[in-house]
């Protein structure tokens, strides 16, 4: 694969990216990325749990308050994907928010997201991590079961569809 003129200036390759905090000034490119990684699957979700994935500003700048949200950003300074996560019990830390745009897929950015927020949540004293997901969302299945988690019996209703309990002990 050839290097961009940016990347090779810079001495990088075009597929190096650092994760790092997100704030409120990534809240668009954060938008952005989340509505590009969900697009293929718009017409498999309810209109309000699209719009609840997806999220609005209002609902991001929320998020950003309550949860750590991290950002990858690669050697151009494009955030190239995402993930939030939370404390929700002295033990357990929440997942929510993870998205990669499909041209990004394959390059290990949702590996080191995932690691990063494990890692954040494990600092926090969490000894399990827990995910929710939808039936289109086959592929980000595979992938978590794939990095340790472990389906539950849990199935709850997201906005009419049925969303699926993960688990994972750290």
């Amino acid at each position: 694969m050839e290097k961009s003129r940016a990347a090779q200036a810079a001495g990088t390759s075009p597929d190096e990216f650092v994760i790092r905090p997100a704030s409120a000034a990534d809240a668009g490119v954060i938008l952005q990325c989340l509505r590009a990684a969900f697009a293929p699957y718009r017409s498999q979700y309810t209109p309000q749990g699209y719009l609840d994935t997806v999220m609005t500003p209002d609902t991001l700048l929320q998020r950003l308050t309550s949860m750590t949200v991290l950002v990858a950003v690669n050697a151009q300074g494009h955030v190239v994907g995402t993930i939030g996560g939370a404390v929700v019990s002295s033990s357990e830390g929440h997942v929510r928010g993870m998205a990669v745009p499909p041209q990004w897929h394959g390059r290990g950015i949702a590996q080191r997201l995932l690691d990063a927020i494990e890692k954040h949540l494990a600092g926090r004293g969490c000894t399990r991590v827990s995910l929710d997901t939808t039936e289109p969302l086959q592929r980000a299945m595979r992938f978590y079961e794939k990095h340790g988690f472990q389906r539950t019996a849990k199935v709850t209703d997201f906005f009419g569809m049925p969303l699926i309990e993960y688990l994972k002990r750290l």
